[in-house]
């Protein structure tokens, strides 16, 4: 909490997360006078305490841990590893600490205001601030960003008041490593943790009611990971329901409905990773002139400007897709446009990465959208078989893949799987963001031997032949 709690102030950003914390920044440089206020502990938002970061920080550990198992293959053959849990969770709560230790220190450097409290609009211009001391004090502002984000589903049948039944903050707080763990949803949140624990040694089973994992993916990127998956968990069951969760002195007991599906089934733990809700609502917004939806986004244009002159809303909490980096963009749009500046979020390529093991990552038009709109593209698979880096890794299911307007040949959309992939994709974001064509990544020379080497010879294919790879021309 601040030394000062402010009453007054230019400038108030509710939310101190991937999008508030650098829209206050942002500000600030501007020499405006900036409140940053934040309900959590640590600034940082769900990201940076509860999310992306710790999360990252567990990925790494469970890559580390499958390639220890994998190089026997190679000829290097480890011993099974031993698991220190509380140095498991030291190493993830000492990156944490550490980020959000140097946000603390650029707010000070940067004459931002931290306070630690809950905000409640009174009006369109004052918040009712709740501290954690349980004291009150109210605050007037001429701005405000909205930037509140979103907390994870937790569905009421699922919610049996049971903390061996966990939403995706549980499972990071790593309490044990289950024997049997069951994981509902087969998105990114739940197949990441799924990768985390089936490396420290649970076994897994995924159930996701739609007919495949990563619904909203291009089938092409998942097939890869599907693959290798179906390896490492004991089970990934499409289109199947669980209908209810039992608690038991042996377990959690999971009636599940779908095609061949054994039920019920005992696990010791459950994730429930079934989405995530914005936070638009209870924080007083019927006070003021912004309109919230019935799920909880707070409407805003492409100014990021609500419907109430003096509030703004950026982040998850301003609508899909509910992603770090989207927040940080909008962030820096909504401030130039509280200085005047001709700024609106126009950005039509916003990656996606999913973080298991092989990464997925896409930005702008993927096939099936294209399919779905009736529009005519050029689509290239370049298979990572025919690249020389990913024999060297031993990683050769990957694939990049890229969409081109046949006409003119520019790039529509990019997306590859395959190790790395989330590094990857920033090439892909800005070629379609600069309306690059087929020609500019074939002809631009990327490094040997490199992944990103895939890039440019799928670009090559879109034209002519790429290097490695040879398709015979149709008659």
């Amino acid at each position: 909490m601040a030394d000062t709690i402010p009453s007054q102030a230019q400038l108030v950003v509710l939310g101190g997360g991937p999008g508030g914390y650098p829209a206050a920044f942002e500000a600030a440089d501007h020499g405006m006078n900036v409140v940053l206020i934040d309900q959590d502990p640590q600034p940082g938002g769900v990201c940076l305490n509860r999310g992306c970061i710790p999360s990252k920080a567990l990925l790494h550990v469970a890559k580390l841990i499958n390639e220890t198992r994998e190089s026997s293959e190679w000829g290097v053959t480890f011993s099974e590893p031993e698991i220190d849990l509380d140095k498991l969770r030291n190493f993830k709560g000492s990156v944490v600490s550490q980020l959000t230790g140097g946000i603390r220190q650029l707010c000070k450097a940067r004459g931002v205001t931290l306070v630690q409290a809950r905000g409640e609009f009174e009006s369109s211009t004052s918040l009712e601030l709740t501290h954690p001391d349980g004291s009150t004090s109210s605050l007037s502002f001429e701005h405000c960003i909205i930037a509140v984000g979103s907390r994870p589903t937790m569905p009421g049948i699922f919610n049996i008041g049971d903390d061996r039944v966990m939403d995706s903050t549980g499972a990071l707080n790593l309490p044990d490593v289950p024997g049997r763990l069951l994981v509902i949803g087969g998105g990114y949140i739940g197949l990441e943790m799924s990768c985390v624990y089936a490396a420290l040694g649970s076994k897994v089973t995924v159930v996701e009611m739609l007919p495949h994992i990563l619904a909203g993916a291009d089938r092409d990127l998942v097939n890869p990971l599907k693959k290798r998956l179906d390896a490492q968990f004991a089970a990934i069951h499409t289109n199947t329901k669980v209908l209810g969760l039992k608690a038991t002195d042996e377990g959690i007991v999971a009636d599940l409905e779908g095609e061949g599906v054994e039920t019920p089934q005992t696990f010791d733990r459950v994730l429930v990773s079934v989405g995530r809700l914005p936070n638009g609502k209870g924080i007083g917004l019927e006070n003021t002139k912004a309109v919230v939806t019935d799920r909880g986004f707070v409407e805003v244009d492409s100014k990021q400007q609500t419907a109430d002159p003096h509030l703004m809303a950026i982040g998850d909490v301003a609508g899909e897709p509910m992603l770090a980096h989207k927040a940080t963009r909008e962030a820096k749009v909504a401030v130039e446009v509280l200085l005047g500046e001709p700024a609106e979020f126009d950005n039509v390529a916003i990656p996606a990465v999913v973080f298991t093991d092989p990464e997925l990552a896409w930005c702008g038009l993927t096939e099936s959208e294209a399919k779905a709109a009736g529009r005519e593209v050029n689509v290239v698979r370049f298979p990572w078989a025919a690249s020389g880096r990913a024999q060297t890794l031993g990683r050769t299911e990957g694939l990049t893949k890229l969409i081109f307007d046949p006409q003119t040949e520019r790039v529509l959309g990019v997306g590859i799987v395959g190790p790395g992939a989330g590094e990857m994709i920033a090439e892909g974001v800005i070629a379609v963001e600069t309306a690059a064509v087929a020609r500019d990544l074939a002809e631009s020379i990327h490094a040997h031997p490199t992944l990103s080497e895939t890039i440019m010879e799928a670009a090559e294919a879109a034209y002519g032949q790429a290097t490695h790879v040879h398709r015979p021309k149709r008659k």
